[in-house]
């Protein structure tokens, strides 16, 4: 691997260390969600959700859609489902 490739890993998986992110990511494995949807599963505020989202978006892990009054979001890199699969099958092999 070259140098560049471990740096970009690095802050990838640096971006979806903080257990909100983890959390939100998690939620959006299986379908996409509204901001006021994963605010209520992640039971924090709105602001909180949004600074986390912006850094996943940043990150380019997710991506969001505008519908009327609502924003869904969803994650945006199959490799980012394929990685929470696989921590969920060697961290949560029992749920």
């Amino acid at each position: 691997m070259q140098d560049e490739q471990i740096d970009a890993m690095a802050k990838l998986l640096k971006s979806m260390s903080h257990p909100i992110r983890l959390k939100i990511l998690c939620l959006l494995q299986d379908k996409e969600l509204s901001v006021g949807e994963i605010r209520a599963q992640v039971k924090t505020t709105n602001a909180n959700i949004s600074q986390h989202l912006n850094i996943l978006r940043g990150q380019g892990i997710i991506d969001f859609r505008k519908d009327a009054n609502f924003i869904y979001n969803r994650i945006s890199d199959r490799r980012i489902l394929e990685l929470i699969k696989k921590m969920h099958n060697l961290f949560c092999p029992s749920l």
